[in-house]
């Protein structure tokens, strides 16, 4: 039985309605992502059904039990209420009966004897004291300092405490919307293995593609006031929406045809002056309608770094570089490095290890506390700032690029800045709108509109993913495996990374600094083994190469059986490896997807369940280490 059910629900808050007669039904246990453009009523959509926002027509309708949970993507503002009080708010009144006792009993003999024991008794009646339990068994799994303000926490931790406020509902579907938003890699991983291991639905919006991938069972895309439903993982979407926009552009053809067609004929009527058939004018007019309605996919940006000329070969050179503050002393110890032209360096790091420090330093922003920077000649550099210092919050959208002026010179030519900033998905209608009204993504799309008007032969992107669109991110991407010159990047997006980067600098504890060649699964195969104390903070699929018994493991306990079974795993995984990354080459293809359908079809299903069987493979590996003492 369905769990929550959209049948043909319709809302606008402005011309084109955000939600246009869409349906949607959420089974069970299913995980569904949904994507769409900046702008095109995700959250909107979220919020219909929490029941945030009722809708202007449709039907809404919920099964039996069902019970919801709902993390917004802006989380409230709680001031100095402590972690647990917040996590409590889950229980409803429950959760307030229990903060207010909590404060009463801290008065100690001062307390008002008499609410006491009336709060005792509404908490006794509610079975409030196992739910209280419940509460310090969700910090506990999530690790939650309880006695903590919410004030005191970064905002990853914060997310972390509104999703345990949520989890104690004990919700069979579980609404989120931008859970990764400002986590860092390793919160990320965390947040997924929390969710693989939730029981009931869950309904979430993402932009990062790997999240996707080891999330999503469907993928809901919102598309013009439509919802419509596509498999999993991301790239089988990619392939089944490219085929059903080359569908509808051919229908569209037909179409436009036909109505210049009729808009002749009719002309031809008039012109004649003789008697027209009116079944055929009815007609045209219908098809006029139609036309009228039909609500165009909306454009994609268009980006392009301009260069006036080449930097140097040495971008940037560190001998025995050490930095700090006085309550972080050690972001940056003894680090020698070099940065060349054409360098493509990826910062992996959790949040506050220093990487935004990092790139001031090379950047001369802040000089080392000991050691010396080099910095090359001729560098033109375009900073995208973590927290978009270079945008005016109370000027407009056309100010912020144009500075009152009507034309701006992007690669050696003066463009009109309307046209310019139509590329960068902004209307004419909201180029008067003031920077502060903007959603997250239009703000990240604004600081790149403005950063693509000046020459660049250095890029320096301090987390450019956040809020922005699959659309925009894939181009953006483009956008850099085109560019010619140096760039450095701080993202947690990791397929972006893998995508973008030649390398990887990652923040490894202690200020100690280390550079990996590749990517970010590339650092995942090199980096250090986890000591067998440490928690990991990777999925169990993307662990280090397995080793067999005669590396040293331990296998006493196992039967003949298992043993031998264990001593073949190896083997097997590095065919599976091999077959798997056969595949990937075969699908990343250039003409990959201008193939018959159904073969694309078919390899895409090969490719997905060769994977499903890498990962199960290497977490029969792992069980058997376990079992054996060697894990």
């Amino acid at each position: 039985m369905a769990l929550l059910r959209l049948k043909d629900v319709s809302l606008a808050f402005g011309m084109a309605p955000l939600l246009d007669h869409a349906d949607l039904v959420i089974e069970s246990q299913e995980r569904l992502c949904l994507i769409g453009r900046n702008g095109a009523g995700k959250s909107t959509l979220l919020k219909v059904c929490a029941g945030e926002i009722k809708p202007d027509g449709g039907e809404i309708s919920k099964g039996r039990g069902l019970k919801m949970a709902y993390l917004p993507q802006e989380l409230p503002e709680r001031g100095d209420a402590s972690v647990r009080s917040v996590v409590a708010e889950g229980l409803a009144e429950v959760g307030e009966w229990l903060a207010a006792y909590d404060a009463l009993t801290q008065q100690g003999e001062g307390a008002n004897v008499a609410e006491l024991e009336r709060l005792h008794n509404k908490i006794e009646t509610h079975d409030g004291w196992r739910l209280r339990q419940k509460v310090e068994a969700v910090m506990q799994r999530l690790e939650l300092p309880g006695d903590k303000s919410i004030a005191e926490l970064s905002g990853g931790w914060r997310r972390r405490v509104f999703l345990a406020r949520a989890l104690v509902q004990e919700p069979n579907l579980l609404m989120l919307d931008e859970p990764t938003n400002h986590l860092d890699i390793d919160m990320i991983t965390w947040l997924e293995e929390e969710l693989l291991q939730f029981g009931g639905s869950v309904l979430f919006i993402s932009h990062d593609r790997a999240f996707i991938d080891r999330l999503a069972t469907r993928v809901i895309e919102l598309d013009r006031g439509k919802l419509s439903s596509w498999p999993a993982p991301y790239e089988a979407y990619l392939a089944k929406k490219e085929e059903q926009l080359a569908a509808e552009e051919k229908e569209w053809e037909r179409f436009d045809k036909k109505l210049a067609d009729e808009e002749v004929w009719i002309r031809q009527g008039i012109k004649a002056r003789r008697t027209r058939n009116e079944g055929r004018v009815r007609a045209l007019k219908k098809l006029r309608e139609e036309r009228r309605q039909r609500r165009d996919r909306v454009g994609q940006v268009s980006l392009k770094v301009d260069s006036e000329e080449r930097s140097g070969n040495l971008v940037a050179e560190l001998k025995n570089v050490c930095f700090g503050y006085a309550d972080s002393p050690n972001l940056v110890k003894d680090l020698s490095w070099q940065l060349m032209r054409k360098d493509r360096v990826g910062l992996l790091g959790p949040n506050g290890c220093g990487k935004s420090t990092f790139i001031k330093l090379i950047l001369g922003g802040l000089e080392p506390t000991e050691g010396d920077i080099k910095r090359g000649s001729r560098l033109q550099v375009a900073y995208f700032d973590q927290l978009r210092g270079q945008i005016d919050p109370e000027a407009s959208v056309w100010d912020n690029v144009a500075k009152g002026k009507d034309f701006i010179e992007v690669g050696g030519r003066n463009v009109h800045v309307t046209g310019y900033l139509k590329d960068f998905l902004f209307s004419p209608e909201r180029l008067r709108t003031p920077a502060k009204a903007l959603s997250g993504g239009e703000v990240n799309r604004l600081l790149l509109a403005k950063l693509f008007t000046m020459p660049a032969n250095f890029l320096v992107l301090d987390e450019p993913t956040n809020d922005l669109d699959m659309d925009t991110l894939d181009l953006l991407e483009n956008l850099l495996a085109e560019f010619e010159g140096t760039i450095l990047l701080v993202s947690h997006d990791r397929s972006f990374i893998d995508n973008v980067v030649t390398s990887t600098l990652v923040f490894e504890g202690d200020g100690n600094i280390t550079e990996y060649p590749g990517g970010y699964n590339d650092w995942l195969a090199q980096r250090p083994v986890v000591k067998a104390d440490a928690k990991p903070a990777e999925p169990k699929a993307q662990a280090a190469k397995p080793k067999t018994a005669s590396d040293g493991g331990k296998t006493a306990k196992l039967s003949y059986k298992l043993q031998r079974e264990l001593d073949a795993l190896p083997r097997e995984i590095e065919r599976l490896e091999a077959e798997v990354a056969a595949m990937q080459e075969e699908v990343s293809a250039a003409d990959f997807y201008s193939r018959p359908h159904e073969d694309v079809n078919r390899a895409l299903t090969a490719l997905a369940e060769l994977e499903q069987t890498l990962e199960k493979t290497m977490e029969r590996w792992m069980e058997l280490e376990e079992m054996a003492g060697g894990g």
